[in-house]
């Protein structure tokens, strides 16, 4: 096998022809790695769960560990496949045919680097253990169960194992030591692997001294396992004569080694430290760089965010198909960094909703992908954040990094500290250069979906400067029921209230005027913050078969309408847009305000007219009590004209007298022709001719 050309330079600092240096030359003409992948750290986690188990002597009393680890990852490369468990036997039986005849344990230790050449070295390390962990494991559910189980008394009686371990207990406590110390030493193996050394240049003597320190340590790492597995196939071949001198000498050999990898771990784990150190300031720098500089396209920049040893660091979550960086090239990137419970589910819903089910989604063609970037509020992940991950990612539409907990500390730290993020979800966007075009597009997306394409803060400025106030902006794609209203011109009553009664009234009131013959439509849109008291309420109606009487968005849509109008007003005033000159603001953080105070509500306008009346609930009451009065001006004023008229009548028949242009009245309402009404009170002007 061909030696490591990297690792040979780096190895020659060290050459003084001392026993190590002869040891770790051959080491290296044994590695050869190729494109295999192991989750190392998740297979070690599994391992770390057997071990527990094997030391407990009671398990029928024990109240599990809860661990949804799934599918532990087979080995993973292109034109190459291979299952772990197919691997793990492979290794079995060598150590069974091979390393357990004749031969120095250094002999026995170099057949097993001879056979693992094409890993990585934290992968040798871990696929070993797993060998040794698998067939303890096994050894340890047999002796715990075979008191009360006649097959595994059977099996045990086959396999020649002691009856009573009570003379091994201090065998076995130093083997469950070193066991332990194996795996403190092979998670600063695994820690050091993972570091992304092609995006940093560290600092060389400390590199080359601790990559010597990890060649030696996966050796040590693998004689102790091989020594931890002759001493317990050796337990069925002792009488009990040999159990008092063989225990000592075994006690004592474990013990040994513990002494060893105890200081290995010490000085290594300090040297990985610095070099995570050094690349954490480094790929901190060169984020902050790479985003202050222009680019041609984004895989320079996506290599240093996503920067691992992994040529595969992303997941499609609906095909559940690994993918690498050049397939966002030419893209606009969204990253959707959230916490590992991602989103509320009224955000998610109209997230997939205003982007994967967008009708506009598919002129774009696949011109943009959203990446999920999950960030726990801990430096480290809990094994519930994990599960967490786990179950989000099998269910969502989009991408999201694959092992998030493999996301450098550098990296987070930059997202923290540069693109402001703390714990609410932010939606960061890369155009396709892989330059920063909006530091949180979630909003612009709430509001208009694909269509806000390239989701950039140009775009999001020239959307607002199109958009007026009206009902499409308050309601549009909410529910495809009242989109189709808007369209149809219809004039629609939306309103908000937690009061029962005054729910029941408005709407009996309202539905005398309909049978007048105004085609009006009605929508109940709930309150921010509903009470179990309301959905009850809700529910009985729908169960009473009353939909006629009182239409309501279902939960998720109520929710979805606040949404919209709580994103309405983010985006406004992070554009810069005042309170008191914009009409989109002011009105949108009305109904917020009203529902601040309980206040019951009712806005109505009609199709995509900007002409919208706004009352509390109490007032507009009080005007449709008073409807008899104020009916017949609607053939001159229409619906909304009488409506305002009403709720807040002229002080006089003279005009208004604001400083403002007018606009035609037509546009607003088709029942009266000619007309024009003032742009701020919408109230009608009068018509003089003056003849020159």
């Amino acid at each position: 096998m061909a030696m490591n050309l990297q690792e040979t330079n780096s190895f020659t600092l060290h050459s003084n022809s001392t026993l190590e240096d002869i040891l770790i030359e051959k080491l290296l003409l044994s590695h050869d790695p190729d494109d295999r992948r192991l989750d190392s750290d998740q297979l070690l986690h599994a391992m770390e769960n057997i071990m527990f188990y094997a030391t407990i002597s009671e398990i029928s009393d024990l109240d599990f560990i809860d661990n949804d680890e799934g599918k532990i990852t087979d080995i993973e490369a292109f034109g190459f496949k291979e299952t772990l468990s197919h691997l793990i036997n492979k290794i079995s039986h060598e150590i069974l045919c091979k390393c357990s005849g004749e031969g120095s344990l250094h002999e026995k230790t170099m057949i097993l680097f001879d056979l693992l050449g094409n890993y990585r070295w934290d992968a040798k390390a871990v696929i070993v253990l797993a060998t040794f962990v698998k067939s303890y494991g096994e050894f340890w559910l047999l002796m715990q169960i075979y008191p009360r189980n006649t097959l595994a008394l059977s099996v045990a009686m086959l396999k020649q194992l002691p009856s009573d371990l009570s003379a091994f207990t201090r065998q076995f406590k130093a083997l469950s030591l070193l066991m332990k110390t194996v795996i403190d030493l092979t998670k600063c193996v695994i820690k050091y692997e993972s570091l992304p050394l092609s995006q940093v240049k560290l600092d060389k003597e400390n590199k080359s001294i601790t990559q010597y320190n990890i060649y030696l340590a996966v050796y040590w790492i693998i004689r102790s396992i091989l020594t931890c597995s002759f001493q317990v196939s050796a337990l069925k071949a002792m009488t009990p004569v040999q159990y008092s001198d063989s225990t000592t000498i075994a006690t004592w050999e474990l013990s040994s080694l513990v002494n060893r990898l105890k200081g290995m771990y010490n000085n290594l784990n300090h040297q990985v430290e610095e070099c995570s150190k050094q690349t954490e300031s480094q790929l901190y720098q060169s984020l902050l760089n790479n985003f202050n500089e222009e680019h041609n396209e984004n895989q320079e920049v996506l290599q240093i965010l996503f920067a691992t040893r992994d040529n595969y660091p992303l997941l499609d979550c609906s095909t559940q198909v690994k993918l690498g960086l050049p397939e966002l090239k030419n893209k606009v990137v969204l990253l959707l960094i959230t916490k590992p419970e991602l989103l509320p589910i009224e955000e998610l819903l109209l997230l997939v909703q205003q982007t994967c089910d967008n009708p506009y989604n598919e002129i774009l063609e696949e011109s943009y992908e959203i990446v999920w970037i999950p960030i726990p509020d801990s430096n480290s992940w809990t094994d519930a954040e994990k599960r967490s991950f786990r179950v989000l990612s099998q269910s969502i539409p989009w991408w999201s990094i694959k092992q998030p907990w493999s996301l450098n500390s550098g990296v987070v730290t930059f997202i923290k500290q540069e693109w402001n993020y703390r714990d609410d979800p932010i939606m960061v966007v890369l155009d396709t250069q892989g330059n920063l075009s909006n530091l949180n597009a979630l909003d612009l997306i709430f509001i208009w979906g694909a269509k806000a394409y390239p989701f950039s803060n140009s775009r999001e400025k020239e959307l607002w400067e199109e958009q007026s106030w009206n009902l499409q902006l308050l309601v549009d794609e909410i529910d495809p029921l009242i989109t189709n209203w808007v369209n149809e011109n219809r004039y629609i009553c939306i309103y908000g209230s937690e009061d029962i009664d005054w729910i029941l009234e408005f709407n009996s009131k309202l539905k005398k005027i309909r049978n007048s013959g105004l085609q009006l439509e009605m929508v109940y849109v709930g309150t921010r913050n509903e009470s179990e008291k309301i959905q009850k309420f809700l529910s009985l109606i729908q169960e009473e078969g009353l939909r006629d009487s009182l239409f309501s968005l279902c939960l998720t849509k109520r929710r979805s309408f606040w949404l919209r109008l709580e994103s309405i007003i983010r985006s406004k005033l992070k554009l810069g847009y005042s309170l008191d000159t914009d009409q989109a603001l002011q009105e949108a953080s009305a109904l917020v305000n009203n529902e601040n105070s309980n206040k019951s509500w009712v806005a109505i306008g009609r199709g995509s007219s900007n002409d919208i009346v706004r009352v509390e609930g109490s007032k507009m009451m009080e005007c449709l009590n008073r409807f008899l009065e104020w009916e017949a001006k609607v053939g001159k004023l229409g619906f909304l004209g009488a409506l305002r008229t009403a709720i807040d009548p002229p002080l006089s028949d003279e005009p208004c007298g604001h400083e403002s242009k007018t606009i035609p009245y037509g546009e607003e309402e088709e029942l009266v022709e000619d007309m024009r009404v003032c742009e701020k009170c919408k109230l009608p002007w009068k018509k003089f001719v003056i003849y020159k």
